[in-house]
């Protein structure tokens, strides 16, 4: 099993931020409903961490609390471009050093955060809108995880 111990800190720092960075990205796909999709994505960890799995990487993961850098990027569009290109080295480093397991399960969470962040306020009576489905999309794209 991969543990913390398998990355420098500076990888992972950046193994960390890849979960947070896509629920901020969901966040800022459609306007509304921020307080709400902050607290559901720390509800989100809270909720991982209370059930721990078979993966020790992400166990470890989970157990560290979600840290997002609001002042780092000046609009939705770049916290988008940086926030995929940081998720996309996020998964190299995981994949790199993980099992397969462990890096479904990675990719796994990262979508199941997003999901529960765009599902967190309703937008215009739909649960979740078209510009957070698209973030969702480009998020599953990025991560390499299937559509099923």
């Amino acid at each position: 099993m991969t543990t913390k111990a398998a990355f420098s800190p500076e990888e992972w720092k950046t193994v960390l931020q890849g979960p947070p960075t896509a629920g901020m990205i969901v966040v800022t796909a459609a306007r509304g409903g921020t307080i709400r999709e902050t607290i559901a994505l720390a509800k989100a960890y809270s909720e991982a961490h209370a059930q721990p799995g078979e993966s020790e990487l992400l166990d470890e993961i989970v157990a560290a609390r979600p840290e997002v850098d609001h002042s780092r990027f000046h609009s939705a569009e770049e916290l988008k471009e940086h926030g995929l290109a940081e998720l996309r080295t996020a998964v190299a480093l995981v994949e790199s050093k993980a099992t397969a397991g462990e890096l479904d399960d990675y990719r796994q969470f990262v979508l199941a955060l997003a999901s529960k962040v765009a599902a967190a306020h309703r937008e215009h009576g739909q649960p979740v809108s078209p510009a957070e489905a698209a973030a969702i999309q480009e998020i599953r794209a990025t991560v390499g995880a299937s559509t099923a």
